[in-house]
């Protein structure tokens, strides 16, 4: 890729990446491996693992990531003119 300024009425505009590569304070070149860290989902911690400061966990809602997920029910009567939330997708006895 080719390097060149973006000058428009002697200001810089677009992308830093144009003209300063990513660099610390003191013109050091940066680890983003080291910046850039994913956490682990806090609901396949164990509880020895678990601190005050891990992110509140999912109890009732499940594994958002599933590909099972019911999409169809029963359409609830007496719900007026509500258009959302009128499908019943538990377990109809």
């Amino acid at each position: 890729m080719a390097k060149f300024s973006q000058k428009v009425m002697g200001k810089e505009i677009g992308d830093a990446k144009v003209y300063a590569e990513p660099h610390t304070m003191q013109g050091g070149p940066v680890n983003l491996k080291a910046v850039i860290s994913k956490k682990p989902d806090p609901n396949t911690l164990a509880s020895k693992d678990v601190t005050r400061s891990t992110p509140a966990m999912r109890v009732s809602v499940g594994d958002p990531g599933r590909n099972d997920v019911k999409t169809s029910g029963m359409r609830v009567r007496g719900t007026g003119a509500a258009i959302k939330g009128t499908m019943s997708r538990g377990p109809m006895a």
